[in-house]
């Protein structure tokens, strides 16, 4: 019996790739986020996906860019109506610190924390309880602090505690890796 291909699969990692990136992805992006493997497959679906999006949204599109790069945005004509709703992120970038410093040295103590983060933490721990993305334990007069799994399903994180770590641990050294290329990059061309 021959295997019938559809194109759902593929077609929901190129969707995803273009809301999640928040950026113009390079064909060669999508072509590895779709998982085909064929410029000319990953071509026709993100000409469906375009189609698909100027019939389903009134606001939202996918465009080609002048360098080739694709994105899905928001229509130019609708940019200072969102403006208002657009500027607050869920976190201040001091809270999203301290969620990250839990979630990768988790379980971890208050007492850990405040060494670490300073006391502003307290406030912090507030507003990440209050979010649910995390949870403590006492352990006599320290509470011990862990994410929780709304934390993971939020920020589209799958697994036990010590592959996050690793993953995050794997992000934090790729990230530092290319700003010391970047850095050595600007020195080299201010020598030159």
């Amino acid at each position: 019996m021959a295997k019938i291909e559809t194109n759902d699969e593929p077609t929901a990692k190129i969707e995803a790739a273009l809301y999640s990136a928040g950026r113009p992805l390079k064909i060669e992006e999508l072509i590895r986020a779709s998982g085909t493997e064929s410029r000319t497959k990953t071509l026709e679906i993100l000409s469906d996906v375009m189609k698909k999006t100027r019939s389903a949204f009134k606001a939202l599109e996918v465009v080609t860019l002048p360098d080739g790069s694709y994105v899905f945005q928001l229509k130019p004509e609708y940019s200072s109506t969102i403006k208002r709703y657009a500027s607050k992120p869920i976190l201040p970038n001091a809270t999203l610190k301290t969620l990250s410093y839990i979630a990768y040295m988790q379980p971890i103590s208050s007492k850990q924390l405040v060494e670490t983060r300073g006391s502003g933490v307290y406030e912090h721990l507030k507003e990440l309880r209050q979010l649910d993305f995390i949870t403590h334990q006492n352990v006599g007069r320290l509470k011990i602090y862990n994410t929780t799994e709304k934390f993971q399903k939020y920020f589209g994180i799958q697994g036990d505690v010590e592959n996050l770590k690793q993953r995050l641990f794997s992000k934090v050294r790729k990230t530092a890796k290319m700003s010391e290329s970047n850095y050595t990059h600007e020195i080299v061309s201010k020598l030159n």
